[in-house]
C-alpha cells in the first residue's frame, strides 16, 4: 500500500462510498480530531509507570473483586490494554463518522451503546479505588496523570466538534454519548494514576490559598 497517492493534493478527500469533500469540512475536522485524541492516548500509554521495574510506583494491592483498570501487579499491562482498546474503538468511530450513509455492498462497524456501557464499567471500577472528590482538580501530578488529563481535554474538544456536526449533518447518537463518557473515564484514570503513585491531586482551592 503506497504512503502517498496525490489524490488529496487539490484539498479534497473521500468519505467511504466515494463522496469527495474538502479537507476543511466539519466532518473531516471531526475525524482529524478523533485521530488526535487517539495519538494523545498513545502518549498516555507511553507515560504509564512500569511497576515491575520501578518500585516507587508500586500501588497498594486491591481485593481481586475490586481491581480497577490501573491496579494490580501488572499496572502498565492492564492500563495499556484498556487505553489501546479505546484507541481501536476510536478507529471504529472514525469509520462510523466517515460513512454517514450505510453502503449497499458491505457493513461498516459502528459505535454502539455497548461501547458506552463498557466505558461506564471502567469508570465505576476506577472510582471505587479513589477518595471522594471534594473540589476541582488541576491537571498534573505524575507524567501518566498529566498526559491522561491532556487526552481528556482533547476528548472534550472532539466532543464539541461532534455536537457542532450533529446540528448540521447526520451523526450517530452513540458517538456523542461515547465521547462524553470517555472524557469522564480519562479524568478518573488521571486521578487514579496519581493516587496509585502516592501523589495527591492538586485541588484548585488549595492552589489559590495564600502561602
Amino acid at each position: 500500500m503506497p504512503i502517498y497517492t496525490g489524490g488529496g493534493d487539490d484539498g479534497t478527500t473521500s468519505l467511504f462510498g466515494g463522496e469527495r469533500v474538502g479537507k476543511h469540512a466539519l466532518r473531516m475536522e471531526f475525524i482529524g480530531t478523533i485521530d488526535e485524541l487517539s495519538a494523545a492516548l498513545g502518549m498516555a500509554v507511553a507515560h504509564l509507570p512500569d511497576t515491575e521495574t520501578d518500585p516507587t510506583t508500586q500501588p497498594q494491592r486491591a481485593p481481586r473483586d475490586q481491581a480497577s483498570p490501573l491496579l494490580g501487579e501488572r499496572v502498565r499491562v492492564r492500563a495499556t490494554r484498556l487505553l489501546q482498546r479505546i484507541q481501536s474503538e476510536l478507529f471504529v468511530m472514525g469509520a462510523d463518522v466517515a460513512t454517514p450513509h450505510e453502503p449497499r455492498a458491505y457493513t461498516i462497524p459502528r459505535i454502539t451503546p455497548a461501547h458506552v456501557t463498557a466505558l461506564e464499567a471502567a469508570i465505576d471500577d476506577a472510582t471505587a479505588q479513589l477518595p471522594p472528590l471534594t473540589d476541582f482538580v488541576l491537571p498534573g501530578g505524575t507524567p501518566a496523570a498529566a498526559t491522561l488529563h491532556l487526552a481528556r481535554a482533547v476528548c472534550r474538544r472532539t466532543e464539541r466538534i461532534a455536537v457542532a456536526l450533529a446540528q448540521k449533518e447526520d451523526l450517530s447518537k452513540p458517538v456523542l454519548v461515547y465521547l462524553n463518557r470517555l472524557s469522564d473515564l480519562l479524568f478518573t484514570l488521571a486521578r487514579l494514576a496519581n493516587h496509585q503513585a502516592g501523589t495527591e491531586d492538586v485541588l484548585s482551592k488549595d492552589a489559590l490559598s495564600p502561602e
